[in-house]
């Protein structure tokens, strides 16, 4: 009786909480305070990216001839999706100039696969592309050193981002 009466006074808060709170509570279960690594991406992102880490959502999806990079916000925030739009179509405007710059801030490393894309930076393509709440960058090589060094970058950000795909040890 006492753990149904538990279980709906939770369901009972969650549904009071504003969307924001209910997200970083949502994260937070997932990713536990202790986990300051993570926490300082986050920090390092939202300075970088303009926008709050916990209530965006990330997507870094390897494809056969490179991959693209999402970024949205996880609800209607008009001067999120604004700042969110204008940070990739910077990324990518840096990128195609071989400026990784960006991403090592956010993690505070070379972000691997960095090194070769800056490399072959004439034989990859970053198209900016606007989504609803965001957008997003698709990244497109013919070469297979460059598409295997994009597959590596972005394996690393889902890993780092705990974004979609990504498994946790």
């Amino acid at each position: 009786m006492r753990s149904s009466y538990s279980s709906l006074v939770a369901v009972l808060l969650l549904a009071a909480a504003p969307a924001g709170a209910q997200q970083k509570a949502d994260h937070a279960k997932h990713h536990p305070p202790t986990d300051s690594a993570f926490a300082a991406t986050q920090r390092r992102g939202q300075q970088v990216m303009g926008v709050d880490q916990y209530t965006s959502s990330h997507v870094f999806e390897s494809l056969a001839n490179g991959g693209r990079i999402v970024l949205q916000r996880d609800a209607e925030d008009p001067a999120g999706e604004t700042t969110i739009r204008a940070h990739l179509r910077e990324i990518a405007l840096r990128f195609e100039k071989g400026d990784f710059s960006l991403p090592g801030q956010v993690h505070a490393t070379e972000v691997p696969g960095t090194a070769v894309m800056a490399k072959r930076a004439r034989r990859i393509r970053y198209i900016y592309r606007q989504l609803p709440r965001g957008g997003e960058v698709r990244i497109v090589s013919r070469d297979r050193e460059a598409i295997a060094a994009v597959h590596e970058f972005l394996a690393f950000q889902r890993m780092d981002h705990r974004a979609p795909g990504h498994v946790p040890d």
